[in-house]
């Protein structure tokens, strides 16, 4: 029986681990998390006049690199002039060369988020009119391409090996402590504290190039190693390898010390002593991911933090205790079969962290989401509902496995004398010495004093005075052997070990002859199975962004599509407009804010700010709205000065609602002064 399930067992398990690749490939990247909720000038906006500069505003703050921001010309060259830098809060800059030609001009972003998760986009824009471009929108996610995959299976393997390693361990430790000294459960949990190690070690290899240029070419770039170091991300992925130091001495005495650990008080002073380590570590371990991710940033991050911490530590107990509960099936010896009381406290552990699991999953799950709406319309939510489901189905095997441990019975081992119940041992005594006659399978063993001989038969042994003594048949009867020959003493050990291998095998095929044992294998297996997928979807799902980010982004892109079609409606105007009057620290941006903006009174602020974004004081400006469309103004307006580069003026009153010119005139000394103009739908 066992021979027909083994090759089973591994073909479900290639292909459920196949699926799983599957989908963390099919899935895609999942490059936002901060969402760009405004720019100017704005995305497809076709103005007069080059601007001095590109303004980007994220949901939340991002770090930024020396290339976060470019912008390209129409032939695809690059005409930002220094670095970008930050205006305040979530806006970012990066200033122009003046004078740029009209054309389509391409803005290319790419930052990191404060939940450590890459941001990448393009949008363009055009002056004086659009035109073709030889600069592709497309393709500028940081995390496609091999780089960005092998980044997601090494996330996908760190969480993996961090269930194995800390759940395998608290399966022995709580469930079945006669598991410390079982080889393939020992093998189990090291597997998992080799996949933890090398992969976290993958990662702060690959963070570099994943955040920045994409290149394979870049992994081993020490300066972006260096770099990595520095950040929230790198320090977490560091924390973890200390942690895994001391995770490794845990498990060597886990499976050295305690496994020969005999006086019961020792042991059970020392399993005290582990349990409360290796709650320390896991939870160390599992830190590493919550400081450094979702959990981190957002709403109550104070209190999602430890939470998420109990999310990974329960998702652990339950996944790694069902892996090892699936070794100790399979591949326990027959010595030492995994017992029913063991099952069922892993029953009992694996109910606790389902409740845990509940728990945390909903406060996630509202932190995350905000909405009932983002279920269906995220991607976040539609993930969450795939792994909602799993869990369910999970929980349903979970409860076939178990009604079977419910039928259970303990499994005494066999012991050797039953298996040989038909073999005779018997001894008698001659005139020369002791004789023992010892048969196993269609093999006899004789020994009289310090003598030796194998024999083959049939038959019982014979009976003292017969023909048939068992002796080799080139020795004459009654002829005694002169000393022990090396090979029979070869030939009966041989024998031994055969037997031992066969009663072996025979205990075995008693123990996997349970009809319960054997359901409750199929059993586990399934869970296991789905336990694979639904790691998968956990994988792909830390690095989607958040339902509730997501729909707060795509609120501010409306607003600003919004903004553009009917200033208006959005209540505010805000015009951006580089000017140069040809003098000596004649170059600035003045900044014009209308507010309603809209038919009737009207509140205008006008800020003026050099090109590197400091306030800048100048001797006078002026502002004038003409509607052309109906001949109507100018109308002129001069605000009062309020502070260093800040002007104001209440009462500005729109007759009507149009396509709306505002000029802007700015004097920089006596002679040297520009009026600069955009156009705008006010009312």
């Amino acid at each position: 029986m066992t021979q027909t399930i083994a090759p089973r067992v591994r073909t479900v398990v290639l292909l459920l681990l196949a699926a799983a690749c599957a989908l963390l490939a099919g899935a895609g990247p999942a490059s936002a998390h901060a969402a760009v909720t405004g720019s100017d000038p704005g995305q497809g906006a076709v103005v007069d006049k080059a601007p001095a500069r590109i303004t980007l505003t994220f949901s939340e703050q991002v770090a930024l690199s020396d290339d976060s921001l470019r912008v390209l010309d129409p032939e695809g060259k690059r005409v930002d002039t220094a670095k970008p830098a930050t205006v305040s809060g979530t806006t970012y800059a990066v200033p122009l060369h003046s004078g740029l030609p009209d054309g389509t001009y391409t803005v290319a972003y790419q930052v990191v988020s404060a939940d450590s998760h890459p941001v990448a986009g393009a949008y363009t824009f055009s002056i004086g009119a659009p035109s073709k471009t030889s600069v592709s929108v497309s393709g500028q996610s940081t995390d496609d391409g091999a780089v960005g995959w092998l980044y997601g299976f090494g996330r996908y393997v760190s969480y993996a090996g961090f269930i194995v390693m800390a759940g395998g361990a608290a399966f022995v430790l709580a469930c079945w402590r006669r598991g410390a000294g079982v080889r393939p459960v020992q093998r189990f949990v090291v597997s998992g504290w080799v996949a933890l190690t090398a992969s976290t070690l993958a990662l702060l290899l690959l963070r570099g190039s994943f955040t920045g240029s994409g290149k394979v070419s870049d992994i081993f770039d020490l300066s972006l190693l260096g770099q990595v170091l520095q950040t929230k991300s790198g320090a977490a992925l560091v924390s973890r390898l200390l942690l895994l130091a001391a995770a490794a001495l845990f498990i060597a005495v886990l499976f050295g010390a305690y496994d020969k650990r005999e006086d019961a008080e020792e042991k059970r002073d020392l399993t005290f002593g582990l349990s409360i380590g290796g709650v320390v570590v896991a939870a160390g371990l599992a830190a590493s991911w919550a400081m450094s991710e979702h959990a981190s940033v957002g709403l109550q991050a104070g209190i999602a933090m430890p939470i998420d911490v109990l999310h990974l530590l329960a998702v652990a107990a339950w996944l790694g205790g069902l892996g090892a509960l699936l070794v100790a099936l399979y591949r326990a010896p027959a010595e030492t079969p995994v017992d029913a009381p063991a099952v069922r406290r892993f029953s009992q552990v694996a109910f606790g962290s389902v409740l845990a699991l509940i728990a945390t999953g909903t406060y996630q799950s509202w932190r995350q989401l905000g909405s009932w709406s983002a279920f269906t319309d995220t991607r976040y939510g539609q993930l969450l509902l795939a792994k909602i489901a799993l869990v369910v189905v999970l929980v349903g095997v979970a409860w076939i496995s178990r009604r079977w441990t419910g039928r259970l019975a303990e499994t005494v081992p066999v012991e050797a004398s039953a298996v040989r119940e038909k073999e005779r041992v018997g001894a008698r005594a001659d005139g020369t010495g002791e004789t023992a006659v010892v048969r196993t399978g269609e093999t006899a063993v004789v020994r009289t004093g310090e003598t030796a001989a194998v024999g083959t038969g049939d038959g019982d042994t014979p009976a003292e005075g017969e023909g048939d003594t068992g002796l080799d048949t080139d020795e004459q009867p009654g002829t005694e052997s002169a000393g022990p020959e090396p090979a029979d003493s070869e030939r009966a050990a041989q024998l031994a070990r055969q037997q031992a291998a066969r009663d072996t095998a025979q205990r075995k095929r008693m123990r996997d002859a349970d009809p319960n044992r054997f359901g409750l294998r199929r059993s586990v297996l399934a869970e296991a199975g789905i336990a694979v997928v639904l790691l998968a979807v956990t994988t792909v799902l830390t690095q989607t962004e958040p339902g509730r980010t997501e729909q707060e982004a795509k609120a501010a892109t409306a607003a600003s599509a919004s903004s553009s079609a009917d200033e208006g409606a959005s209540g505010a105007l805000t015009l951006n407009m580089p000017f140069d009057t040809g003098g000596e620290d004649g170059k600035g941006i003045v900044t014009i804010d209308v507010d309603p903006a809209r038919v009737g009174g009207n509140e205008m602020h006008v800020y003026v700010e050099r090109p590197n974004g400091r306030a800048f004081d100048i001797p006078e400006v002026k502002v004038e709205f003409t509607l052309k469309a109906k001949d109507i103004g100018p109308l002129p307006v001069v605000p009062d000065h309020i502070a260093t580069g800040h002007w104001s003026a209440n009462g500005v009153q729109i007759p009507m609602a149009g396509d709306w010119q505002v000029d802007v005139t700015v004097r920089t000394s006596d002679i040297d002064e520009v009026t600069v103009s955009k156009n705008a739908q006010i009312g």
